[in-house]
């Protein structure tokens, strides 16, 4: 089983005016293939920061990030660019569908974009809208989708590209307690049949059961317990 995350002690600090800040302090996490880890913890407790890291949008002041074996350092936005077109994909609070794009050219954008060839797409864009039974809605346009079916065209959409690692930003946020498990279970199927990993911000205690692990963040570090 191979690690999809590595993060060896990173630590992040701001400045502002002659004040230092420190979000993260030396935090570490290995994310396996496979395995959906759930992140917890307050407002202010620098989920944000962790993951615009972890996900290769921030860099950390200091420590290591390794995604699918790939070492961020030194790499440039470019680079960066292109890592995360390829090796990640996002998930966030609201679904951010783009309105003018119907369900299967969502997908097909992101497919664009990783460079993949248009048969491919096509035939990855309806594999995946099967699998989240939204088959009967590739034609729709977001203002006709559901919540819930918002929801999953994202996870869809994350997935579409074959990415090493998933980053879900609390995807259960603007859902009910059945769509949120509903899609919370989609994305550890997922994780699970593609041999993948995620990593899932969230205060929705209702999903945790789904998760292979949860990691509360407390004073810059992720801890095992809550206290």
């Amino acid at each position: 089983m191979s690690a999809k995350l590595i993060m060896n002690e990173v630590s992040r600090t701001f400045h502002d005016g002659d004040s230092e800040l420190t979000v993260l302090n030396k935090l570490s996490l290995k994310v396996d293939e496979g395995e959906l880890v759930a992140v917890m913890g307050p407002s202010g407790s620098g989920k944000s920061t962790f993951l615009s890291i972890a996900g290769a949008l921030l860099s950390p002041t200091a420590g290591e990030v390794i995604i699918d074996g790939v070492p961020l350092f030194g790499m440039s936005e470019l680079e960066l660019a292109e890592l995360r077109l390829s090796k990640i994909g996002f998930i966030f609070q609201s679904a951010n569908l783009i309105p003018y794009l119907k369900v299967k050219e969502q997908l097909q954008l992101v497919a664009k974009l990783g460079h993949r060839s248009p048969a491919a797409s096509s035939k990855r864009s309806l594999e995946l809208l099967d699998r989240m039974g939204l088959r009967h809605r590739l034609s729709y346009y977001p203002d006709k989708l559901s919540g819930g079916e918002k929801q999953r065209v994202a996870i869809a959409r994350a997935w579409m590209n074959k990415p090493a690692l998933l980053f879900a930003d609390e995807p259960t946020a603007s859902l009910d307690a059945s769509r949120g498990q509903d899609v919370v279970k989609m994305i550890a199927d997922e994780v699970k049949a593609e041999g993948r990993a995620a990593v899932m911000v969230t205060h929705d205690e209702r999903v945790l059961h789904l998760c292979d692990r949860v990691l509360y963040l407390r004073d810059g570090a992720l801890k095992e317990t809550q206290e």
